[in-house]
């Protein structure tokens, strides 16, 4: 029933206008996301077509003899719009081993997108994975989420951080300095986890360059002073809290509960969902208690970002 292409450069406008469509796609799929770092990643993304009609997207690497999701995205999985139906699902999973295993790979790594970056309900492939391939559960990590519309009580610690933020003058900036915040984050990180941010400071605003209305920097400032900031990624379900860091003024002036107010009940309040990312270390095995704690000060709760695995057969 399908044909199955592995993607090349000259497929970027047909992949990106199908992104542009797809019910559970956000703008990371976007080849200008994808690609910046494609000399990290031995990119094997598949298009499934029904005669010269494009089905749908598997953004994907190898490495040996593995096809994964791809690595350098935070969730990957078949991408569908919404003429894709769970047959129709079935029986492409069928057809992908058959692929796979011609091209001599013999298993897969799959991290299908989490449910709430889905437009419209989009597991066809879960249950496609679990009868078809055999797939099991390889590793389950934890995000912390809210639900904008419910205007949960914030914890009394970070009402009254809040509350110091009013009184000591903090300023929030909509789409503010990277280049002022970068310094910031990367002393927070290396201080608090002997670790870099993911992405460098050039990448970032490379990024920020390809999809300025998706990638928003705030800021906020005591005076002129920075003393804390979020990066966010906004998606049509979901803002996303990528980055956030404070220093210790920002700490002790409530630098992040003042930015969260703006996003939360102004900027963003249409948004269904807020994502303020995971707080896990070890693949997702260990809990940063306090770090998760802090989130969930907001009302966030959990959601799991599932990682599967299958033999070809």
């Amino acid at each position: 029933m399908f044909e199955i292409r592995r993607y090349t450069p000259a497929d970027q406008q047909e992949w990106d206008r199908y992104v542009d469509g797809a019910r559970n796609a956000t703008f990371l799929f976007k080849r200008g996301y994808m690609d910046y770092h494609a000399d990290r990643f031995k990119d094997h993304s598949l298009m499934f077509f029904v005669g010269k009609h494009l089905h749908s997207l598997l953004p994907a690497h190898e490495v040996g003899d593995t096809l994964y999701s791809h690595y350098g995205l935070t969730y990957g999985g078949l991408i569908m719009n919404l003429k894709v139906t769970i047959a129709d699902t079935i029986t492409l999973f069928q057809e992908l081993n058959e692929y796979l295993k011609a091209a001599g790979f013999h298993r897969v790594i799959y991290r299908p997108v989490p449910w709430i970056y889905h437009q419209v309900p989009a597991e066809e492939d879960l249950y496609a994975i679990f009868w078809h391939c055999h797939a099991r559960l390889l590793l389950r990590n934890v995000g912390t989420t809210i639900i904008m519309g419910q205007h949960i009580a914030w914890r009394k610690d970070h009402r009254r951080r809040l509350k110091n933020a009013m009184e000591n003058g903090i300023r929030v900036e909509r789409d503010a300095s990277l280049e002022e915040f970068w310094p910031l984050l990367e002393a927070n990180l290396l201080k608090r986890f002997e670790s870099k941010p993911v992405h460098t400071l050039a990448e970032m605003l490379l990024l920020k360059s390809r999809f300025p209305d998706k990638i928003i920097q705030y800021n906020a400032y005591q005076g002129d002073q920075i003393v804390g900031g979020i990066t966010f990624y906004v998606t049509p379900q979901v803002l996303h809290g990528q980055y956030s860091s404070t220093n210790d003024i920002g700490k002790q002036t409530g630098a992040m509960e003042a930015i969260y107010e703006r996003v939360m009940y102004h900027d963003y309040a249409d948004c269904p969902y807020l994502d303020f990312g995971s707080s896990t270390e070890e693949q997702g095995s260990v809990i940063n208690e306090g770090l998760i704690a802090h989130k969930e000060g907001y009302g966030g709760r959990a959601v799991c970002y599932d990682t599967y695995e299958w033999e070809v057969r």
